[in-house]
């Protein structure tokens, strides 16, 4: 279905790179605070058939529509 979206877990580091995890487990595995994390839903498509810097670059976009208040 062409409004399936899937969902990553996000967290924007302190020199503005974008980390990404597939769910809270993976990233508190990795010493990442869960509460520092955003869920961002990946379009279907993107998610399966994106490269990795392209996920990254959607991400970034969503964080800083979220910074600005934009939905």
């Amino acid at each position: 279905m062409e409004g399936e979206k899937d969902v990553l877990f996000v967290r924007r580091d302190k020199d503005g790179a974008v980390t990404l995890f597939i769910d809270e487990d993976w990233a508190a595995e990795r010493g990442v605070d869960p509460s520092q994390l955003v869920k961002i839903e990946i379009p279907r498509e993107l998610y399966a058939n994106g490269t990795v810097q392209q996920l990254r670059e959607y991400a970034a976009t969503c964080l800083e529509s979220l910074d600005n208040g934009t939905p």
